[in-house]
């Protein structure tokens, strides 16, 4: 119903989090590998991308229309609730899985700037 919430909100949270990385002036990277602020993107970028692709299937499915409250779970007490549940169980655990592949990205890309900056060195 509205599961899609959770991912774009913590895709505002990432995207605000990035932007002041990059006023602190923080790297976006080197000749020797990407820099934090750039991988910081990826997840705002997959995080965007799930929010999107779950917002179209409610719209398809017609959980979500173009007029007041916009989702169909808000017009009752009842249903409002289960909306709820749904975002603090679902959203979560599709935010949650999203970090998760994003930190095995970053794991296996650090460790691949690892091997590139040893072989270079050798």
């Amino acid at each position: 119903m509205a599961c899609f919430v959770v991912p774009a909100a913590e895709a505002v949270v990432v995207k605000a989090v990035t932007k002041a990385a990059e006023k602190r002036g923080e790297s976006h990277g080197s000749m020797e590998g990407m820099g934090f602020v750039s991988k910081l993107k990826w997840l705002s970028n997959m995080l965007w991308g799930g929010a999107l692709l779950l917002l179209f299937e409610h719209v398809w499915h017609g959980e979500v229309v173009p007029f007041f409250p916009f989702l169909t779970a808000m017009e009752t007490p009842a249903a409002t609730m289960e909306m709820l549940g749904e975002m603090a169980t679902t959203g979560i655990l599709m935010a949650g899985l999203i970090t998760l592949v994003w930190v095995g990205m970053v794991l296996v890309s650090s460790a691949m700037e690892r091997s590139a900056g040893q072989a270079a060195l050798q």
